[in-house]
């Protein structure tokens, strides 16, 4: 998991799937490693995808469900006050994201980065457009040529020579093969997973 991004001042960290309980209780799926931030972040703000507006909602309570997280916000009672949720990103001011620990960073840094293979002469694979989890022991970088063909590239130590987040550039030696193949790599060839 991760926080991931809705635009770059809020931080997405859930999102409202459906009603759970008959007093306004709404299920959510986490985008978060750090889900007991909640019991510091009461105040959080519900965006639909393509609004310009943000929705200011008051945590009441919040408990672990099925892998997910059920929320109870201030004023919303009702199973029909709680549809109305329904589909909203939860998101915080990007500035009140979890600091990470050294060599780990969020998705949403990731994505818009330059993938640069650096095995022979230096060339820019393409730009990263999506990060895939649960296909292996390391998340998957969805990179995107400007021919519009994707690549699954590995995001693991072994692969990674340089990660500039600031100037949204991955070097990057890759094995012979693997962009051909345009396939993760098989069990036996995957190395130790990057933090994030």
């Amino acid at each position: 998991m991760r926080e991931d991004s809705g635009n770059d001042a809020f931080i997405t960290i859930a999102r409202l799937v459906k009603v759970q309980g008959r007093v306004g209780e709404v299920a959510a799926e986490l985008h978060t490693d750090f889900p007991e931030r909640f019991e510091q972040r009461r105040t959080l703000y519900g965006w639909a995808a393509g609004s310009i507006e943000r929705r200011e909602l008051r945590l009441e309570e919040f408990w672990p469900h099925k892998g997910g997280i059920v929320f109870k916000f201030e004023g919303v009672d009702s199973i029909e006050e709680a549809e109305t949720l329904l589909g909203l990103e939860i998101q915080i001011p990007a500035e009140e994201r979890a600091e990470l620990e050294v060599g780990s960073c969020y998705v949403s840094e990731l994505l818009g980065c330059s993938i640069v293979e650096m095995s022979n002469v230096p060339r820019v694979v393409g730009v990263v457009v999506d990060v895939n989890f649960g296909a292996g022991t390391a998340p998957l970088l969805i990179v995107k040529n400007e021919g519009g063909k994707e690549f699954m590239i590995p995001f693991v130590e072994s692969f990674t020579k340089k990660l500039d987040l600031k100037g949204k550039r991955i070097e990057m030696t890759l094995p012979d093969g693997l962009l051909e193949l345009d396939a993760p790599l098989g069990a036996g060839k995957k190395d130790r997973q990057v933090k994030r």
